[in-house]
């Protein structure tokens, strides 16, 4: 089959889109705590064959500039978090085939809690989920989960490793035709082909069995996002989907070519994960029209949105410095959290002490200076060179407002790239690894063995 591209659509359980100015354009709904409200964008999403809803998620409001949530709450940045597996079931129930996504954090939850949410979302929903795999962010979310900090980045991601295997080793104990369901001699399924994990490891014990049997896709597919180089390292070895964020053609082939790399030594094979690169287009029947948009897009941030973001993304506080005064080599080595941020601020800066203002101008937090702005010739176009150079294998749709974002893609550039052959005009199947040309998994198929270098 032709090589045709993955859509995702990112969302947010709350007021605005990843971009926190969003509740304030003219023609966003207010209504982003009702469950219409999300059902709208599944449908328009499901409508446009895009293969997955997709939910980014944190564990507190953005309260770390200023160690204070006041203007995050007065501005509205990002201040209502709900949680996005119960806004995905609303999704799921107006929907048939579209992939249904969440995030879940490694570090502040149990593994056979997440296992059975997980695997019950993709049994309830005829195997269309998928699993974010996160370790949070900042001391926010520590507080908010009773812990004092933070854990360390590095070590978070030692700890999700086991965590995976917890996992994904709790979804194989149920075996293929367990289930026997037989009224006449009373037998359910067959005990032989249900059994215990027992796991003791560094930092977990769950002895099982699991409680929930495998769905018709296996097991939720694995989404992650993993920037910096150890969570490029966690992407390659479990990552099915991977979430990237480069800002031109040279970068996405360079993070393309990284993260395949890591999985090749991980002993998996490359092909069988797709990168999908975020986006923020801003569409409309021409160019024109989609330049007038973001003229009115631009007027909506503020500058406390990047700072609050940034403080949440970094775990460091802004505020403690002025707003020219550069960072420190130390202050900058104390940053946590998604250190592909502060690592592309220092390359496109071209500084080894940046400010705060350069982390504002050049990290593009919480603004829109990365849009794709054009009609449907443009922004094909665009979309079309970074697939085809193998930048990446589909696109994160970010929103500037919603529904009508999702709705101008749809409506624009969805039926261009369907005319080039670039993007399927129907579902392949049913379960979300059908529609993305995943395997279905065999039980411990996760288990390989790595290999000293790529082949």
């Amino acid at each position: 089959m032709t090589r045709q591209m993955v859509l995702v659509g990112f969302l947010q359980a709350q007021n605005c889109t990843n971009l926190p100015s969003s509740w304030r354009h003219p023609d966003s709904r207010e209504d982003s705590m009702s469950a219409d409200y999300y059902q709208e964008i599944a449908r328009i999403l499901e409508a446009g064959k895009f293969h997955m809803a997709f939910f980014d998620d944190r564990l507190a409001m953005p309260d770390r500039y200023g160690n204070d949530h006041a203007h995050t709450v007065e501005y509205g940045i990002r201040c209502v978090k709900m949680d996005p597996l119960i806004v995905l079931t609303t999704m799921g129930m107006v929907t048939e085939k579209l992939g249904l996504g969440a995030t879940c954090s490694t570090t502040y939850y149990e593994p056979f809690d997440v296992a059975r949410r997980f695997a019950t979302l993709d049994l309830m929903s005829g195997g269309r989920a998928g699993w974010n795999v996160v370790t949070s962010l900042n001391d926010g979310e520590a507080l908010n989960m009773g812990r004092d900090s933070h854990p360390e980045h590095d070590s978070r991601y030692d700890r999700a490793d086991e965590f995976m295997e917890v996992v994904l080793g709790h979804w194989d104990t149920w075996e293929d035709g367990a289930l026997i369901m037989d009224k006449q001699s009373g037998r359910f399924a067959d005990p032989s082909k249900v059994k215990r994990l027992d796991h003791k490891g560094p930092a977990f014990k769950s002895r099982g069995p699991f409680t929930v049997p495998r769905s018709q896709q296996g097991h939720p597919v694995i989404i992650q996002a993993g920037a910096s180089g150890r969570g490029q390292r966690f992407a390659g070895r479990w990552g099915e989907v991977i979430f990237t964020a480069a800002r031109n053609l040279a970068g996405a082939k360079e993070g393309y070519a990284a993260v395949r790399n890591e999985a090749a030594k991980a002993g998996r094979d490359p092909d069988q994960m797709l990168l999908c690169n975020l986006t923020t287009p801003v569409c409309a029947a021409t160019k024109t029209e989609a330049e007038d948009k973001m003229a009115l897009i631009n007027k909506l941030p503020l500058q406390i949105d990047a700072l609050s973001l940034l403080a949440e993304a970094l775990n460091y506080d802004f505020a403690s410095k002025d707003l020219d005064e550069p960072l420190t080599t130390d202050e900058l080595k104390s940053m946590q959290g998604i250190l592909g941020i502060r690592d592309g601020v220092l390359k496109n800066s071209g500084k080894s002490n940046p400010s705060a203002r350069d982390f504002v101008t050049f990290s593009g937090r919480g603004q829109v200076q990365d849009a794709m702005v054009g009609g449907p010739k443009e922004i094909a176009d665009k979309l079309e060179e970074m697939f085809v150079e193998r930048g990446c294998d589909g696109f994160v749709i970010a929103a500037t407002y919603v529904p009508g974002s999702y709705a101008d893609f749809v409506r624009h550039i969805v039926p261009e790239l369907q005319r080039r052959g670039l993007f399927q005009r129907d579902y392949r199947g049913k379960t979300l690894r059908e529609n993305l040309g995943l395997k279905r998994p065999a039980a411990g198929a996760w288990k390989v063995q790595p290999r000293d270098a790529a082949e």
